[in-house]
Protein backbone atom coordinates (compact mmCIF):
# COMPACT_ATOMS: atom_id res chain seq x y z
CA UNK A 1 0.00 0.00 0.00
CA UNK A 2 2.03 3.09 -1.36
CA UNK A 3 -0.93 5.31 -2.05
CA UNK A 4 -0.63 8.35 -0.86
CA UNK A 5 -3.61 9.84 1.53
CA UNK A 6 -4.70 13.42 1.10
CA UNK A 7 -4.78 15.77 4.44
CA UNK A 8 -4.76 18.63 5.24
CA UNK A 9 -1.87 20.02 7.81
CA UNK A 10 -4.88 20.17 10.66
CA UNK A 11 -5.73 16.55 9.77
CA UNK A 12 -1.96 15.63 9.96
CA UNK A 13 -1.44 17.39 13.48
CA UNK A 14 -4.41 15.14 14.81
CA UNK A 15 -3.07 12.42 13.54
CA UNK A 16 0.36 13.22 15.42
CA UNK A 17 -1.57 14.13 18.69
CA UNK A 18 -3.05 10.53 18.68
CA UNK A 19 -0.65 8.75 18.07
CA UNK A 20 1.56 10.37 20.99
CA UNK A 21 -1.45 9.70 22.75
CA UNK A 22 -2.00 6.17 21.98
CA UNK A 23 1.99 5.79 22.61
CA UNK A 24 2.58 7.69 25.60
CA UNK A 25 -0.95 7.53 27.48
CA UNK A 26 -3.12 4.43 26.72
CA UNK A 27 -0.13 2.11 26.42
CA UNK A 28 1.15 2.77 29.65
CA UNK A 29 -2.07 2.36 30.93
CA UNK A 30 -3.14 -0.96 29.56
CA UNK A 31 -0.07 -1.97 30.39
CA UNK A 32 -0.36 -1.34 34.23
CA UNK A 33 -3.68 -2.75 33.83
CA UNK A 34 -2.09 -5.93 32.76
CA UNK A 35 0.42 -6.38 35.45
CA UNK A 36 -2.29 -5.87 38.00
CA UNK A 37 -4.69 -8.43 36.51
CA UNK A 38 -1.77 -10.78 36.28
CA UNK A 39 -1.31 -10.18 40.03
CA UNK A 40 -4.38 -11.73 40.89
CA UNK A 41 -3.43 -15.22 40.70
CA UNK A 42 -4.46 -17.58 37.55
CA UNK A 43 -4.36 -15.85 34.20
CA UNK A 44 -6.41 -18.57 32.48
CA UNK A 45 -9.91 -17.87 34.26
CA UNK A 46 -9.08 -14.24 34.49
CA UNK A 47 -11.58 -12.03 32.79
CA UNK A 48 -9.82 -8.70 33.42
CA UNK A 49 -6.48 -9.88 32.42
CA UNK A 50 -8.26 -11.20 29.56
CA UNK A 51 -10.18 -7.80 28.99
CA UNK A 52 -7.06 -5.98 29.33
CA UNK A 53 -5.29 -7.68 26.63
CA UNK A 54 -8.09 -7.19 24.04
CA UNK A 55 -7.56 -3.58 24.82
CA UNK A 56 -3.88 -3.66 23.99
CA UNK A 57 -4.22 -5.48 20.74
CA UNK A 58 -6.93 -3.02 19.72
CA UNK A 59 -4.59 -0.06 20.92
CA UNK A 60 -1.29 -1.79 19.16
CA UNK A 61 -3.83 -1.87 15.77
CA UNK A 62 -4.59 1.38 15.95
CA UNK A 63 -0.94 2.44 16.91
CA UNK A 64 0.50 0.56 13.69
CA UNK A 65 -2.72 2.28 10.80
CA UNK A 66 -2.14 6.04 12.48
CA UNK A 67 1.64 5.29 11.78
CA UNK A 68 1.00 3.97 8.53
CA UNK A 69 -1.65 6.82 7.27
CA UNK A 70 1.08 9.45 8.54
CA UNK A 71 4.15 7.36 6.90
CA UNK A 72 2.03 7.86 3.61
CA UNK A 73 0.49 11.45 4.07
CA UNK A 74 0.53 14.19 1.78
CA UNK A 75 -0.08 17.38 3.18
CA UNK A 76 -1.29 19.78 0.92
CA UNK A 77 -0.94 23.15 1.89
CA UNK A 78 -4.60 25.50 0.73
CA UNK A 79 -4.03 27.81 -2.26
CA UNK A 80 -4.00 31.10 -2.20
CA UNK A 81 -6.45 33.76 -3.90
CA UNK A 82 -9.33 32.53 -5.13
CA UNK A 83 -9.82 28.86 -6.53
CA UNK A 84 -11.03 28.34 -9.90
CA UNK A 85 -12.14 24.97 -9.71
CA UNK A 86 -13.11 22.79 -6.83
CA UNK A 87 -9.90 20.53 -5.41
CA UNK A 88 -8.45 19.40 -2.17
CA UNK A 89 -9.04 21.88 0.88
CA UNK A 90 -11.77 24.29 -0.52
CA UNK A 91 -14.90 25.18 0.65
CA UNK A 92 -17.60 24.73 -1.99
CA UNK A 93 -21.35 26.01 -1.81
CA UNK A 94 -23.68 24.06 -3.73
CA UNK A 95 -28.18 24.12 -4.52
CA UNK A 96 -29.68 20.98 -5.23
CA UNK A 97 -31.28 21.93 -8.16
CA UNK A 98 -34.34 19.94 -7.04
CA UNK A 99 -35.00 21.09 -3.85
CA UNK A 100 -33.25 24.25 -4.00
CA UNK A 101 -31.49 23.18 -0.78
CA UNK A 102 -28.07 25.30 -0.28
CA UNK A 103 -25.44 22.66 1.40
CA UNK A 104 -21.19 23.89 2.19
CA UNK A 105 -18.85 21.26 2.11
CA UNK A 106 -15.30 21.40 2.95
CA UNK A 107 -13.22 18.44 0.75
CA UNK A 108 -10.53 16.86 3.49
CA UNK A 109 -8.70 14.08 3.99
CA UNK A 110 -10.72 10.43 4.99
CA UNK A 111 -9.13 11.22 8.13
CA UNK A 112 -10.65 14.40 8.74
CA UNK A 113 -14.46 13.86 7.50
CA UNK A 114 -16.99 14.76 9.26
CA UNK A 115 -20.68 15.38 6.91
CA UNK A 116 -22.19 16.90 10.35
CA UNK A 117 -19.61 19.62 10.45
CA UNK A 118 -19.78 19.78 6.68
CA UNK A 119 -16.35 18.48 6.00
CA UNK A 120 -16.65 15.62 3.61
CA UNK A 121 -14.18 13.34 1.98
CA UNK A 122 -11.88 13.83 -1.00
CA UNK A 123 -12.56 10.73 -2.08
CA UNK A 124 -16.84 10.51 -1.47
CA UNK A 125 -18.93 10.41 -4.46
CA UNK A 126 -20.07 14.10 -4.11
CA UNK A 127 -16.86 14.88 -4.05
CA UNK A 128 -15.37 13.41 -6.93
CA UNK A 129 -18.14 14.52 -9.05
CA UNK A 130 -17.48 18.21 -7.98
CA UNK A 131 -13.33 17.92 -8.71
CA UNK A 132 -12.21 19.93 -11.51
CA UNK A 133 -15.82 21.93 -11.54
CA UNK A 134 -15.84 25.39 -11.63
CA UNK A 135 -19.05 28.10 -10.75
CA UNK A 136 -22.29 27.27 -12.09
CA UNK A 137 -21.97 24.11 -13.23
CA UNK A 138 -24.30 21.34 -12.62
CA UNK A 139 -22.89 17.81 -11.85
CA UNK A 140 -25.08 14.64 -11.07
CA UNK A 141 -24.10 12.32 -8.12
CA UNK A 142 -25.25 9.07 -7.57
CA UNK A 143 -26.13 9.30 -3.83
CA UNK A 144 -27.68 6.13 -1.90
CA UNK A 145 -30.95 7.36 -2.62
CA UNK A 146 -30.70 7.51 -6.39
CA UNK A 147 -29.68 10.79 -8.76
CA UNK A 148 -29.16 14.35 -7.18
CA UNK A 149 -28.13 17.06 -9.37
CA UNK A 150 -26.19 19.58 -7.55
CA UNK A 151 -25.06 23.44 -9.24
CA UNK A 152 -21.92 25.07 -7.77
CA UNK A 153 -22.56 28.03 -6.60
CA UNK A 154 -19.12 29.44 -4.89
CA UNK A 155 -15.79 27.72 -4.31
CA UNK A 156 -13.59 28.96 -1.65
CA UNK A 157 -10.64 28.56 1.08
CA UNK A 158 -11.66 28.72 4.40
CA UNK A 159 -8.78 27.76 5.97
Amino acid sequence: MNDRIPMSPAGYAKLEEELRRLKYEDRPRIVKEIEVARAHGDISENAEFHAAKERQGHIEGRIRTVEDRLARAQVIQPGSGPPETVRFGVTVTLVDTDTEEQITYTLVGEDESDVSQGLISVTSPVARALLGKGVDTTVSVRVPKGNREFQILEIRFDF
